[in-house]
């Protein structure tokens, strides 16, 4: 199945920016939607939007207009653009397809920390 490592995140003052990078290995990437998800301290993983094979994309209400995902199918990456960052954004953020969710499957994630 398709391996994901995730990447970029780091301690941004609030208003900064990042971008995440999730890098899958499998052929069969171009073809999957890929999810971003992230479990802020204490709580539950939480969508936070997608992207389909196509490229369309979809964002929870708590970060449309302030992050961005995007593909590079040759590259086998997707990215996560984040502006605006806010201290509720500090999470874990993981990358995770279809079958990795329906198998409760997780990368090791990356940390995101705002500071205010």
């Amino acid at each position: 199945q398709v391996q994901l490592v995730e990447s970029g995140g780091g301690l941004v003052q609030a208003g900064g920016s990042l971008r995440l990078s999730c890098k899958a290995s499998g052929s069969i990437f171009s073809h999957n939607i890929i999810y971003w998800y992230r479990q802020p301290p204490g709580k539950q993983r939480e969508l936070v939007g997608y992207i389909t094979s196509s490229g369309s994309t979809n964002y929870a209400d708590s970060v449309k207009g302030r992050f961005s995902i995007s593909r590079d199918n040759a590259k086998n990456t997707v990215y996560l653009q984040m502006n605006n960052l806010k201290p509720e954004d500090t999470a874990v953020y993981y990358c995770t397809t279809p079958w990795h969710l329906s198998n409760n499957s997780w990368g090791q994630g990356t940390q995101v920390t705002v500071t205010s």
